[in-house]
């Protein structure tokens, strides 16, 4: 168990249905170049469906759909989609989703690089698909890989630096 300092506080946000990655830091220039819109970071989602998705969902998905963000239509960045061939495995759910034995689900992978308020979850439902399960596996490089929910890993600036700004040399230099 890990003892978190008073002002160490998340970066971005997970909603109340939806597990995974979450960073923690109480570093000002991590926290504002990871939620800056304009440095579009990658962010994986594995995303359980509801029916078994089409081809044509996919290609909606990646083109970009017509989601409503604060009352009015956005359209979200073209972003990659792919089924998992096979369910991941991931730990089970507590409390477990919805099971319906007459209903398939399916599995996605979505990498996306801008973060609107349950943005993959108004995307699903936008293809007529809606999640049932939401999982950030990913910021950049740094992953949940080898976690079990509610486990933390502490990084070191320098190895958080790499994770997630694997491309930016200027926040690598010491003192920044």
């Amino acid at each position: 168990m890990f003892d978190v300092p008073l002002d160490v506080y998340p970066v971005g946000r997970l909603d109340f249905d939806s597990e995974g990655l979450l960073v923690l830091t109480n570093d000002k220039k991590i926290n504002n170049e990871l939620l800056n819109p304009a440095f579009q970071h990658t962010r994986e989602y594995w995303v359980q469906v509801d029916g078994e998705i089409s081809a044509l969902a996919i290609q909606q998905l990646q083109n970009g759909v017509a989601i409503s963000v604060d009352g009015r239509t956005y359209q979200t960045r073209p972003c990659k989609v792919a089924a998992f061939k096979t369910p991941p495995v991931v730990p089970e759910r507590n409390p477990p989703i919805r099971v319906r034995k007459n209903i398939p689900t399916s599995w996605l992978k979505m990498t996306l690089t801008e973060g609107k308020n349950r943005q993959v979850r108004k995307m699903t439902a936008a293809v007529g698909f809606p999640t049932l399960r939401l999982i950030r596996f990913r910021i950049e490089k740094c992953t949940i890989e080898g976690l079990q929910p509610g486990e933390m890993r502490l990084l070191t600036r320098g190895e958080l630096l790499h994770y997630l700004f694997p491309n930016r040399n200027d926040l690598h230099k010491a003192g920044n």
